[in-house]
């Protein structure tokens, strides 16, 4: 069993969802996020979200696209974002680490060396948003085969007739969407959420894990009920663009990330 399959495994009997955080590799720094992501297990993250710092984060919104600039501006690179796994992983064994973001990167480093790579650094999963199902020989096979889960994106567009095909050979947990933009963007309804759920549900038993837009505990605990996951990024990114130093980036990251994650473990209580 993968740490992602135990994971949800193990909330499934716990009867909560997972909360799943989002951070750019190496924003601010390399030291300073090395240590919010040391610290996220602890603050009640159950799924880590690492985004491989790109010069065009198309899909991301603006607080994502400047902790892009500024991880890059401190000389992050994909090889110091493996690294960064591999240090994580010299402390933590069990939480699920997740690399998210474009193909160029990994296609200027090779597909077979980074898969191979990212496996022994301990990367359980991977998000690439601009690598179609079309196209799962580039990246997804290549990727599954060497134990590493290929996760989709699925939206409030991707009709009934396109998910088969969008979550053919998708693996780990679905990411769901849930509005049509931009990370950290506006929020859908409730309803919608629920709907959408319940339809992924009937092409998968994949969990379904609810992104984009969620930023408060409140938020969080009312998409809790309804999904096997919550996602939050903008609103931990957003403590690091406001922190005036790495030690106060570090404390409001973590305790935003505590106060979401009580409202994720209460939703169902």
């Amino acid at each position: 069993m993968s740490r992602i399959q135990a994971c949800f495994a193990k909330l499934k009997q716990e009867n909560r969802a997972a909360l799943v955080t989002f951070l750019t590799a190496g924003d601010p720094d390399y030291a300073t996020a090395l240590t919010i992501l040391r610290g996220l297990p602890g603050a009640g993250a159950d799924v880590i979200e690492m985004g491989m710092p790109f010069t065009d984060p198309m899909a991301d919104g603006p607080a994502i696209q400047l902790a892009n600039q500024r991880a890059l501006g401190n000389g992050m690179s994909l090889r110091k974002t493996l690294q960064m796994v591999r240090e994580f992983r010299e402390g933590n064994d069990h939480t699920p680490i997740v690399l998210m973001g474009y193909y160029n990167p990994i296609h200027h480093y090779g597909v077979d060396a980074f898969i191979r790579d990212a496996k022994q650094a301990g990367v359980d999963g991977m998000i690439v948003v601009d690598v179609p199902a079309e196209h799962n020989e580039e990246l997804c096979e290549p990727a599954q085969a060497g134990g590493i889960d290929f996760i989709r994106l699925t939206t409030p567009t991707t009709d009934d007739q396109r998910l088969p095909t969008v979550l053919k050979d998708s693996s780990g947990f679905i990411y769901y969407v849930s509005v049509a933009g931009v990370t950290g963007g506006a929020t859908a309804s409730l309803d919608q959420v629920s709907e959408a759920v319940a339809r992924l549900r009937r092409h998968s038993d994949l969990p379904v894990c609810i992104g984009f837009g969620i930023r408060t505990a409140e938020h969080a605990a009312n998409v809790a009920r309804l999904a096997d996951g919550v996602v939050v990024g903008s609103a931990l990114v957003d403590k690091i663009n406001a922190a005036v130093t790495p030690e106060q980036a570090i404390a409001d990251v973590l305790a935003q990330c505590r106060e979401i994650s009580e409202g994720v473990r209460g939703a169902r209580l």
